[in-house]
């Protein structure tokens, strides 16, 4: 068999259906019947995701994270270093994000992530999720999110996260 080489620009030209079926024909599971490390690394992320605290996620991450969320809405965008990412993670918190793992499959450097994840505070956002973990040294080094129902992502999220009210609205600079 020969190794395919996964790049950041064919993660997101393929979108959520092509990185499922990357996985597909990737695996799971080593020799033995054991999950591939990376796999093993998400699992735990998710244990950790599923307290409730962002600052457990934090062992996870390389200081160099880059974690992309698709969309238009006030959370959209690539997220750079831990601050940033926990940040993300905390208002995902406040909106009562849960997750539930469908499929997790690897290869390489890649870990392509199938997940139910859904809103409690308010409810109203439940859709699936495909996420592209890159594992480098043990760490998260970038993840990239596609979301199954994008227009409906985006509504959420600009009804739970609105934008203050001009003049605030705008950061000053001097």
């Amino acid at each position: 068999m020969t190794e395919r080489m996964v790049s950041r620009a064919n993660l997101l030209r393929a979108g959520g259906a092509g990185l499922v079926a990357a996985a597909v024909l990737g695996g799971t599971a080593q020799a033995g019947g054991r999950d591939h490390p990376h796999v093993a690394l998400i699992r735990r992320y998710y244990a950790a995701y599923a307290k409730g605290d962002p600052q457990a996620l934090r062992e996870f991450f390389a200081p160099e994270i880059r974690w992309t969320i698709p969309g238009h809405h006030p959370l959209a965008g690539t997220k750079v270093g831990v601050r940033e990412v926990l940040a993300f993670f905390a208002e995902l918190g406040r909106a009562g994000f849960r997750a539930e793992v469908l499929f997790l499959g690897a290869d390489g450097d890649w870990v392509v992530d199938l997940h139910r994840g859904w809103s409690t505070s308010p409810p109203g956002l439940d859709i699936t999720w495909v996420l592209a973990y890159r594992i480098q040294r043990g760490k998260i080094v970038e993840a990239i999110n596609f979301a199954a129902d994008q227009h409906a992502a985006d509504a959420f999220f600009w009804q739970r996260y609105p934008l203050a009210p001009l003049p605030d609205r705008l950061l000053r600079t001097r």
